[in-house]
């Protein structure tokens, strides 16, 4: 209300001050005041104050500025204004990742109608690990981000290898772990010259070597028998576990060295050890024997206390300090 006010205050004094309602106002004119009605026309009438709304003293006069030539489009040639980066993902902060993803998701939209096998099925292909990978590219990638891009190659390795385009296989190896530990298998282990079959085993602190070969089913440790390296009938049946699992107790003779630990732990260590050598005889036996848990290496450990650890003995009191 209050500016509608003074507005309409405004436009009665532009009327008062136009020079037909002054000479209506004023009186006749006299020999006392000759001034006034020239003062009066010097003020703008209404169609200067229309043209001239804006009348700064900066302001050039209409006619004193000539306007610019017509762009010619066709010859115009566009210059950026800044530096473009090569990458779409230059301001991303990790752009080498989203290059590789991007590439990646590109041919799983391009390929996605050829035919896919089992992951059982799929070549097997050892992946670089989290740190690998950031090592491969210099960038800090959060682990969340690199498992949502093992997804696309996960599903990419999937598709048929008849049928697997070679960009695809390319763009696949770049994610490979440096030697592919899982493309090159190791020769599998064949019995010597005397028709024995070695196997290792550790449990604890206890170390353990067998030497298994067909017989009889007679079963030394260090020179002895069962019965007197493990005097508790668990640890006997731990020991040749094995071999009664899969119904093998009376076709092989055992021969095992076993040191440190105790006689649990060297009777566990016997156990793995057993089984490995099993395995070369007879590798069908593996899911038996896994299902049994005799092939399972156990990583616990037996953290014994060091002297530093040691609580302070209370000193006697008759000691002098």
């Amino acid at each position: 209300m209050a500016w509608s006010s003074s507005n309409c205050v405004v436009h009665a004094m532009q009327s008062i001050r136009s020079p037909t309602v002054l000479r209506a106002l004023l009186p006749q004119q006299s020999a006392a005041r000759p001034n006034i009605l020239r003062k009066v026309s010097l003020l703008p009438t209404p169609l200067q104050q229309r043209t001239n709304v804006r009348n700064y003293a900066t302001e050039l006069q209409p006619g004193e500025v000539q306007a610019a030539a017509e762009i010619d489009f066709e010859q115009f040639k566009a210059r950026p204004a800044r530096i473009v980066p090569v990458s779409p993902s230059y301001f991303s902060g990790i752009p080498k990742f989203y290059d590789h993803l991007l590439q990646i998701e590109r041919l799983l939209a391009q390929h996605t109608t050829l035919p896919t096998v089992p992951p059982s099925e799929a070549p097997r292909r050892a992946w670089m690990k989290i740190a690998q990978f950031r090592e491969h590219l210099g960038e800090e990638v959060p682990t969340k981000k690199y498992m949502g891009l093992l997804k696309v190659v996960y599903r990419l390795n999937c598709i048929d290898p008849k049928l697997l385009p070679a960009e695809v296989d390319a763009a696949l190896q770049e994610f490979v772990r440096p030697g592919n530990p899982l493309g090159e298998k190791p020769k599998p282990r064949e019995l010597d010259g005397m028709g024995r079959a070695r196997g290792k085993g550790k449990r604890k602190e206890s170390h353990a070597v067998v030497y298994l070969v067909e017989g009889e089913g007679e079963v030394l440790v260090n020179g002895k028998t069962l019965n007197e390296v493990f005097p508790r009938v668990h640890d006997r049946e731990s020991a040749t576990w094995a071999l009664r699992c899969s119904a093998r107790l009376d076709k092989y003779n055992v021969f095992a060295r076993v040191k440190g630990g105790g006689t649990t732990g060297q009777a566990e260590a016997i156990t793995l050890a057993l089984a490995r050598a099993l395995m070369i005889h007879e590798p069908g036996l593996k899911p038996i024997l896994r299902k049994a848990g005799v092939i399972t290496v156990d990583p616990r450990r037996v953290e014994r206390k060091k002297p530093g650890h040691m609580k302070a003995r209370k000193m006697p009191t008759w000691v002098k300090r």
